[in-house]
């Protein structure tokens, strides 16, 4: 093998397992160290300058990074329910306990600097534009239907999960920046927003459209048959306040979790989920399908719905065919029927949440815009359509997925306007900014706290259920107190502490190899990398984290360390007589739109 390249921002960015799956490429150890410190308000920025809404994710958030955390692999060989850091609840925690940052925000700039863009939607992606390209100067304006901002974040994600006062805070945040928003107002004819002549136009309007179900009895009962985020939305507005006593919810998604356990809250006392997949296949977070369970809502699955019942043009009840998956020599899942009986179960209401799609019939077919498939074209790098000035991001760009990759996108999209009004590429994207300092003090001192803590993960405690399921604005988790939230930060193994090997120090006496307590480093003949991860001391099966391989060394070996166990505890550069061994913070930021990300004068675009 090749040694490694660790001057490769990408090396250690992807040993910082939280950070790299996280779409916004949150700094996640940085900011829990600074909770476990107390400084919550430093933390809270660190989110911003990020996922830019720390409130709102810290409650609601898809948490990509917690499946890819380091700590649920490394006591997998221990505990007996492995479990990642509570990176998500953390994160709330900033935003909880965090002073008045309002000083801290970006300032409004006196002069705009002329360049008018128009956001459609007022959801995530387009505030996440809208904050990036408004302290630069840009005349930025968000319309949106709804009366007021934030989209999906206050229209679809039910008040026991996420406040109102958390939603206007975040929110407010980015409008003060001098962002002129025009709520009430529906964009029908983009031919006629072209016409306005802004600068550039970024589509943020979601996937409004929920998927309905076409099976007998839908129209005969259609009074008491909803659309899932139709019908959430119409509980946000005020317009929805019961429902009746049973209710069946279909779909497997957290829309649909959504809707059952805001079903519970209206009046719906026999409240069901009823899935055609198994319930590991469903798209709801793990999370989600727990909490709705823990309100007494039952799953059911692989029951495929056949018609809706109904008398006297009034629903009576559902009748479904179980079935059974079963896979082809590919892998290919199909669902099959059992050939037993139907199953009829009776309700009062029906809330359909088995999907979600865009619709763009505001947009013309004429203007360049290309379509496929009904979704735009979109290039996944800049987010621009095939009429250059209009950029599409979050559910509008490539379909329904969650808040943390709408705010992904509006970055990128932002980097690209950003560009493209200053005649650059928009293809040619900045670097991010990359420091690697050590944390050397003294002999067996270190600027971060290694030792590995053994609590197991922390429960984020629940108000009573007698106050939750009555009121549907009562917020089920409190959320950790500081005690709580200090010992769970303990819980992080500082992924971003990397240990940094220099070969020309190394005088191969294998005291790292003997001290190491996951046998990550091993002294080895060079070898082709499929060959070479099965002899070392512990095999290295994880092919999705890279082998750190040194250049030979004196004896003609070479260290290879398998970086997916190691629990950067520091020992190796403890017990290391010369030195080769360094704990070195690695600390990557994404660059956001601005000068930063623009081509230096003098340089080719």
């Amino acid at each position: 093998m090749k040694p490694t390249d660790t001057k490769n921002p990408e090396y250690f960015h992807r040993v910082v397992d939280c950070q790299w799956a996280c779409p916004a490429h949150t700094p996640v150890p940085e900011y829990i160290r600074l909770i476990a410190a107390g400084r919550y308000g430093d933390a809270y920025m660190v989110n911003w300058e990020s996922n830019v809404f720390p409130g709102i994710l810290g409650r609601t958030c898809d948490r990509p990074c917690e499946p890819a955390c380091r700590r649920g692999r490394v006591e997998e060989r221990n505990a007996e329910k492995p479990e990642p850091v509570a990176i998500c609840r953390l994160k709330r925690v900033a935003a909880d306990y965090k002073e008045d940052i309002r000083a801290r925000l970006p300032k409004v700039p006196k002069q705009k600097n002329g360049r008018r863009v128009a956001c459609v939607g007022a959801g995530p992606a387009s505030l996440t534009v809208a904050r990036d390209l408004a302290p630069l100067g840009y005349s930025v304006t968000v319309f949106d239907r709804d009366p007021r901002a934030g989209g999906m974040i206050w229209s679809q994600i039910p008040r026991f999960r996420l406040p109102l006062e958390v939603i206007d805070e975040e929110v407010g945040y980015i409008l003060n920046l001098g962002v002129e928003f025009k709520g009430g107002v529906t964009i029908e004819s983009m031919k006629r927003l072209l016409a306005e002549n802004y600068d550039a136009i970024f589509v943020g309007s979601g996937a409004p459209r929920g998927r309905d179900l076409d099976i007998p009895g839908r129209q005969e009962a259609a009074a008491n048959i909803r659309i899932g985020i139709d019908w959430l939305s119409s509980v946000s507005f005020g317009h929805t306040t019961k429902i009746g006593r049973r209710v069946i919810v279909l779909g497997g998604g957290n829309t649909a979790m959504d809707c059952c356990r805001t079903s519970r809250r209206l009046g719906g006392e026999d409240v069901k989920v009823i899935v055609r997949s198994g319930f590991e296949e469903m798209k709801a977070s793990p999370w989600e399908k727990e909490d709705a369970m823990h309100e007494g809502i039952p799953i059911l699955n692989y029951l495929v719905p056949k018609t809706f019942e109904h008398k006297n043009g009034k629903l009576t009840g559902m009748t479904f065919e179980k079935v059974k998956a079963t896979y082809d020599a590919k892998g290919k899942r199909r669902l099959v029927p059992t050939g037993e009986p139907d199953q009829h179960f009776e309700c009062d209401d029906v809330l359909i949440a088995v999907g979600q799609e865009n619709a763009f019939p505001w947009i013309e077919r004429d203007i360049g815009i290309e379509f496929d498939q009904g979704m735009p074209v979109v290039d996944k790098l800049t987010m621009q359509s095939t009429l250059p000035k209009v950029f599409f991001g979050g559910d509008a760009a490539f379909g329904p997925k969650n808040i943390i990759w709408a705010v992904a996108h509006g970055h990128d999209a932002a980097v690209s306007i950003d560009k493209f009004l200053n005649g650059e590429d928009v293809r040619s994207r900045p670097a991010p900014g990359v420091s690697l300092v050590s944390q050397k003090m003294g002999i067996h001192e270190w600027r971060y706290n290694n030792e590995i803590s053994g609590d197991a993960r922390y429960a984020v405690p629940w108000r009573d259920q007698k106050m939750t399921l009555k009121d549907i604005r009562v917020e089920v988790e409190l959320g950790f107190d500081a005690k709580t939230a200090l010992a769970e930060a303990q819980r992080c193994l500082n992924c971003d502490v990397q240990t940094v090997f220099t070969g020309k120090l190394c005088i191969e006496c294998d005291a790292c190899v003997d001290i190491c307590p996951m046998d990550c480093i091993t002294f080895a003949k060079n070898g082709e990398e499929a060959e070479l991860r099965k002899r070392l001391n512990a095999p290295a099966l994880n092919l999705t984290q890279s082998l750190y391989v040194s250049d030979a060394l004196k004896t003609g070996r070479i260290m290879a360390k398998d970086e997916d166990v190691c629990l950067h505890c520091g020992l190796c550069a403890e017990r290391c007589p010369t030195g080769a061994w360094d704990m070195q913070k690695f600390l990557l930021e994404m660059t956001h739109a601005g000068p930063a990300c623009r081509t230096p004068k003098g340089k080719a675009a």
